[in-house]
């Protein structure tokens, strides 16, 4: 969370989620009565008091001891970046940091010269700026590591460490990783730093007491105290979250900072807040220990991160596709996709598949691609196996995550305005179809050899468009059965009518690649 950003340090999330280069607003809201506060005419046996375990009762009268030992291995971070001309401050990851000009009246003097003043700054000729942010860090090892956030340290030119003595030291990276927003940096101490060891994330329960300690606004060794309101928060920041939540006050600076357990052991690194004004509202996301640890290694002595693959694109089960597949409950990763070559093809595994364990563990589609990345590579793997009601287990060799490609090439075209000649509408849905010819292909930048039925309208405010369905989608699959033509669409959506199913599934694509969609069955046939 650094100082500087006014929003999510990695990029702003739609609801007000907030990276935490400095961390969380500061907790606002009065104790609200017990919820099931008994009435006074209340039986005795519903009025007797909650007898709490015996660890329960051992609440601290103060977490003084415990913060003067800790408080010696959290530092802050500093960083200095040279912004040219014409680049973007910060990626728009901490909010907008360019002055805005004030609403002088128009025409006016001041207007003018606040005008020309911006453009100077803007123009190709200005004088590079120094731009400079704050976040924290803590010790894990004497010898000068330091653990941080990716988003404090990243594009820096110079990373500056302050210690609680007020020690200034340079620092150096490691390593960073941009998938889970960690980083690891080294100073050259003349003496063994105060270190803080991992503590064990997976024993951390909801409601179990946490310290925060960081660097908030600049305020270095700002101690707060909270609980663990949650495990296993997906915040969409990457294809691996699985975030403690706490309501410890944490804010803007304490990005990068420690999540202590009683027991004086980092717990989690404080990356994130849920903020629509940019302040604390006792909602923040720290990385579990669990997860952070074996990434941390991987930077200290290689410098990068790998991590295991099996080449296939997943999404969860939700009820309604569960309903479509037959699945008596919604469990597991339903595969949208096989990469080609890649691992999950070697061992024959098949789109429209749902991988219900990893090596005898219960997932579901979130978990699973951490869970994967965790595997080493070259080690063999067991997947349990839904396949069109038949369960099986698959022995699956992980392979090594490929490095992440270059951005695509915006080749999207306009969508289709009205549908194409010769379309079939498909009724209650909300679109309809055409054939996928040479021209289609062309239009939509597809390639040569792509089948399916191409989308060629979509109706507003309609099942299909609710579910984000675009005209150019191909339609490759119905229930997991091809489909290359509208009557191939329309004969499986007549065969499911006949097996009075309530959901029918589609495997689309597009150009983020295939996913299956659900849709409630209509009565009607296409026409």
């Amino acid at each position: 969370m650094s100082f500087r950003a006014a929003a999510f340090s990695r990029s702003c999330l739609a609801m007000g989620l907030v990276t935490a280069l400095g961390g969380h607003a500061a907790r606002a809201a009065d104790p609200a009565p017990a919820p099931n506060a008994a009435p006074a005419s209340a039986s005795p046996a519903a009025t007797a008091p909650l007898r709490l375990p015996g660890e329960g009762r051992n609440m601290p009268d103060s977490f003084a001891d415990l913060a003067a030992k800790l408080l010696p291995a959290v530092v802050n971070v500093s960083t200095t970046e040279m912004v040219r001309p014409g680049e973007d401050d910060d990626d728009g990851d901490d909010g907008d940091s360019t002055p805005q000009v004030p609403n002088f009246p128009e025409g006016s003097p001041f207007e003018k010269f606040f005008h020309d003043f911006m453009n100077r700054q803007d123009s190709p000729n200005a004088p590079p700026r120094k731009m400079q942010a704050l976040g924290s860090g803590f010790i894990i090892d004497p010898s000068g590591v330091i653990v941080t956030n990716n988003h404090v340290v990243r594009h820096a030119d110079q990373i500056t460490i302050t210690l609680q003595d007020n020690t200034v030291l340079k620092a150096r990276l490691l390593g960073h990783d941009d998938r889970t927003d960690l980083a690891v940096l080294k100073v050259d101490s003349p003496k063994p730093l105060p270190a803080v060891p991992f503590g064990d994330s997976d024993h951390a329960r909801v409601g179990d007491w946490v310290l925060a300690i960081g660097n908030p606004f600049g305020l270095s060794g700002t101690v707060t105290a909270g609980i663990v309101s949650s495990r296993g928060r997906n915040i969409e920041q990457g294809p691996y979250d699985d975030f403690i939540q706490t309501d410890a006050p944490i804010n803007k600076g304490n990005s990068g900072g420690p999540l202590f357990n009683l027991n004086g052991e980092v717990i989690g690194i404080n990356t994130a807040i849920f903020s629509p004004s940019g302040g604390s509202i006792g909602i923040g996301f720290s990385i579990p220990s669990a997860e952070a640890q074996g990434i941390i290694e991987q930077l200290r002595h290689h410098g990068r991160v790998t991590r295991g693959w099996i080449g296939v694109r997943i999404q969860d089960v939700t009820q309604e596709i569960a309903d479509g597949l037959g699945l008596k409950s919604p469990h597991g990763a339903l595969i949208a996709g096989v990469e080609p070559k890649g691992p999950a093809a070697m061992a024959h595994l098949q789109t429209g598949d749902v991988i219900q364990s990893l090596n005898g563990k219960d997932i579901d589609g979130r978990a699973l691609p951490r869970l994967v990345a965790e595997l080493a590579g070259g080690s063999v793997a067991h997947l349990g196996i839904w396949r069109k009601g038949q369960e099986m287990n698959v022995a699956i060799t992980i392979g090594a995550l490929p490095e992440e490609k270059a951005d695509k090439a915006d080749g999207a075209s306009q969508p289709a305005k009205k549908p194409a000649q010769g379309s079939m509408a498909i009724t209650g849905m909300g679109f309809t179809v055409g054939d996928l010819d040479d021209i289609a292909r062309q239009k939509y930048n597809m390639a040569e050899g792509q089948k399916g039925v191409l989308v060629t309208g979509v109706t507003d405010d309609s099942p299909a468009a609710e579910r984000g369905l675009r005209p150019g989608d191909v339609v490759t699959e119905v229930q997991q059965s091809a489909v290359n033509t509208p009557a191939d669409l329309r004969r499986q959506l007549d065969t499911a009518r006949s097996q009075h199913r309530k959901t029918v599934l589609f495997l689309v694509q597009n150009s983020d690649g295939l996913r299956w969609v659900p849709f409630p069955l209509p009565d009607g046939a296409g026409h």
